[in-house]
């Protein structure tokens, strides 16, 4: 985030709103003291979780690009009547 008295920001406007709507971030200061951020407007498509989409940019996390697949979905075996916790006792037991 790049910080920026007031009055520079004032005499530069344009120069800050063009960094800004290239993903930067500006903090304004008053007297040295933080009034102010100007940060992108999203889009209709953003994500709903701006930390999310900070934490990409800096390089922290990479996001999948594609969806869920159909199989995890998809509700797994029912139970024979037992609980799932005896079938996967037999099953340790069982060395299977």
């Amino acid at each position: 985030m790049r910080m920026a008295k007031l009055s520079e920001v004032k005499d530069g406007l344009s120069r800050y709103v063009e960094r800004v709507r290239r993903g930067d971030r500006v903090r304004i200061l008053v007297r040295g003291v933080p009034a102010a951020d100007l940060v992108p407007v999203p889009d209709a498509g953003t994500d709903p979780d701006p930390s999310l989409a900070e934490l990409e940019r800096a390089g922290v996390i990479r996001r999948g690009r594609g969806g869920v697949p159909a199989e995890i979905l998809r509700p797994g075996p029912r139970g024979r009547g037992r609980p799932l916790s005896r079938d996967l006792i037999d099953e340790r037991r069982s060395g299977r």
